[in-house]
């Protein structure tokens, strides 16, 4: 396993994390979530990124009880939460004050911990002012209850009004923002965050690495019937996949297996090593839903490697877009 700091932070995180995001409850329950967790701590990880809103709670619940049944060192872990779906009622969402502090409470008693290492506000809330929030979150900090804040599908401009108002006042400006990325989720780390990583050393931790699946391959043909498109709540996926543009999506991941296979490595790890490659990302969170599915992705550093200039210029040509890198990229 790799570690990287977290942004300017001096906090290292691995480079492959593990997520509990539609898997958790739905399609894990607590027994498989420790036996997981643990294959994957054994393996170098040491981030595990939850929700409020991951099932309604349930997924924190489980991952607190594998947790205490693991009973690693609380100074071993790394353990997210994020706040801004917590209930129905006008008090149990958004980004108030009101519903940041009662979020993290939640939180931090569902994990079963004394604090939470990372704390995200999972979209901008055009009804709380930004100052707001950053206060709430400094007060957080300096309470102990959360070490870093961040943000989670914020655009650039939002993330540097926050971070301005934290100069400003004298606040903690967010640390990290976690944005989905994968071949074809793109613009936003590569493009709309670049003068982010060296203006303000944000650090990320992006989630979707295969495209919710897609780039796995398993919808190249028959879908299992297991498959994330076809549980309960995931209609949405499942007609985005049916739409023109998801079956050009699906085309693609076709085409780009024919390059995991020249290189001996399935599509699945190369992908999520594609998202590893880029020097601005700070981890890549995993989610699987069997243990073989997290055994196979915890490999896939392995394929760093393989991803010569060569093999990326044919990525490229697949994916038939070419937008602007990092220079180490």
């Amino acid at each position: 396993m790799e570690y990287r700091r977290l942004g300017s932070s001096g906090l290292k995180v691995s480079t492959l994390s593990f997520g509990s995001w539609v898997t958790f409850k739905a399609q894990i329950d607590t027994g498989l979530a420790e036996k997981m967790m643990g294959t994957a701590y054994d393996a170098g990880v040491n981030f595990f990124d939850n929700a409020e809103v991951y099932a309604n709670g349930a997924s924190e619940e489980i991952m607190g009880s594998a947790l205490q049944k693991l009973g690693w060192s609380r100074d071993t872990y790394i353990v997210s939460s994020k706040a801004f779906w917590g209930g129905q009622l006008p008090t149990q969402k958004g980004l108030s004050r009101k519903h940041l502090t009662d979020a993290c409470h939640a939180a931090l008693k569902r994990l079963q911990v004394d604090y939470l290492d990372l704390f995200f506000c999972h979209r901008p809330d055009e009804e709380t002012p930004i100052e707001e929030t950053v206060r709430t979150m400094t007060d957080l900090i300096h309470q102990g209850k959360i070490l870093y804040w961040g943000t989670s599908e914020w655009t650039a401009q939002q993330i540097m009004e926050a971070y301005g108002i934290a100069r400003q006042y004298g606040l903690i400006p967010p640390t990290m923002e976690q944005p989905e990325y994968n071949m074809f989720r793109r613009d936003k780390v590569e493009s709309d965050f670049r003068r982010l990583y060296t203006e303000i050393g944000l650090g990320t931790t992006i989630w979707s690495p295969l495209a919710s699946g897609i780039l796995t391959g398993k919808y190249n043909g028959i879908v299992p019937e297991d498959a994330r498109v076809n549980l309960p709540g995931y209609e949405w996926l499942k007609k985005s996949f049916e739409s023109t543009e998801g079956q050009e999506k699906i085309q693609k991941a076709g085409e780009l297996q024919k390059i995991a296979d020249e290189i001996g490595h399935s599509l699945t790890n190369m992908s999520i090593a594609w998202c590893a490659v880029n020097p601005n990302v700070s981890t890549v969170i995993l989610g699987a839903s069997k243990m073989s599915q997290l055994e196979e992705n915890l490999k896939a550093l392995d394929v760093v490697p393989s991803l010569t200039a060569d093999v990326m210029e044919k990525i490229e040509e697949v994916l038939g877009n070419k937008p602007e890198r990092p220079p180490q990229f």
